[in-house]
């Protein structure tokens, strides 16, 4: 399976190499057949859910749930980690604000309609799954939508969920793979990275050095790490650093002639609630696995000597930002 990780990796990111355009007309294909798919997922779910025995709620052998320990919150923490993975990636679209078009108000238009749109698909899809499949089944299954589909559609429906799912799998991959060497790009531009990155293909126009670079690294971590440790150290560094930029708001709101294109709504309470619930997430992931977690930060703490290293030659001098190849190349 890591092989196969690894062959979608290098896969993804020669198309990325290959032209920008070539990669986000397939990124915008994939996203709308995931959605159209979603969508009769969930109404073939129900339809002929329906017809199952006791009207779409099959019947529980096991001992009922309710009946069961009761939650911890600290266990509901950990398990929010992994909806915080399937939910992720609503931020990317803030990669190429410098590029957008009235970022005050496409920006965060973006933001919601995403997130509002990812919620939905993801609430109708479970709402299915409990609707088919018996609560205690839910909790066993490892792979609960093939689960339901073969409830419904027999062996040939879970074959092609478990394929929907891998192409959804392929289409989150290039939208990762589309956006952050845009970052290292931008960072070699601005003397924060290795200055070799800051390097245009001479014939796509890509970041082609900096693509190829995630690709290695992101090949290396597939390679010595399991599936679960890659998406619970990324949920837990990202979030340490989601919680530092809502905080940020406090502090940019005290500076003198600080006039934003665009104020967050319900300040104060709005950033106070972000910034609690981030932390919670992430003390009660760092004290529930503490030796995983602290290879996450080991991760992130290696760049702060190579950031100080990077910026010592530019201390005197104002570090010049250029823009990064726009999406529309």
């Amino acid at each position: 399976m890591r092989a196969v990780a690894v062959a979608a990796i290098l896969t993804n990111s020669a198309i990325n190499y290959a032209g920008v355009k070539r990669s986000s007309t397939l990124q915008t294909t994939i996203t709308a057949t995931k959605v159209a798919a979603v969508a009769l997922i969930v109404v073939v779910g129900f339809t002929l859910g329906s017809q199952l025995p006791h009207g779409g709620a099959p019947l529980v052998d096991h001992q009922p749930a309710a009946t069961g320990p009761p939650i911890v919150f600290s266990e509901f923490l950990l398990a929010v980690v992994a909806g915080l993975f399937a939910f992720g990636g609503w931020h990317v679209v803030t990669y190429t604000a410098e590029e957008t078009v009235a970022p005050e108000r496409t920006i965060p238009r973006a933001l919601g309609l995403g997130i509002a749109i990812v919620t939905a698909a993801y609430v109708a899809l479970n709402a299915v799954y409990f609707y088919i499949l018996p609560i205690d089944r839910v909790l066993a299954s490892t792979r609960v939508a093939a689960d339901a589909a073969a409830v419904v559609l027999g062996d040939a429906g879970a074959r092609g969920i478990s394929t929907l799912v891998m192409f959804s799998v392929f289409g989150a991959m290039m939208g990762s793979i589309l956006a952050a060497p845009r970052v290292y790009f931008a960072m070699a531009k601005d003397g924060l990275f290795l200055p070799w990155v800051n390097h245009l293909h001479p014939r796509f126009g890509t970041p082609h050095r900096a693509i190829a670079i995630q690709a290695v690294w992101a090949s290396v971590l597939v390679l010595t790490g399991t599936y679960r440790q890659l998406f619970s150290r990324v949920i837990f560094t990202e979030w340490i650093f989601f919680a530092l930029m809502a905080a940020g708001i406090f502090i940019l709101r005290r500076q003198p002639g600080y006039r934003p294109a665009y104020r967050v709504w319900g300040y104060p309470w709005t950033p106070i609630v972000f910034v609690v619930a981030s932390t919670a997430i992430v003390v009660n992931r760092l004290l529930a696995d503490p030796m995983d977690s602290a290879a996450g930060l080991a991760l992130v703490a290696a760049g702060i000597p190579v950031y100080y290293i990077w910026c010592r030659p530019r201390t005197a001098a104002t570090p010049h930002r250029t823009a990064v190849p726009a999406l529309n190349d």
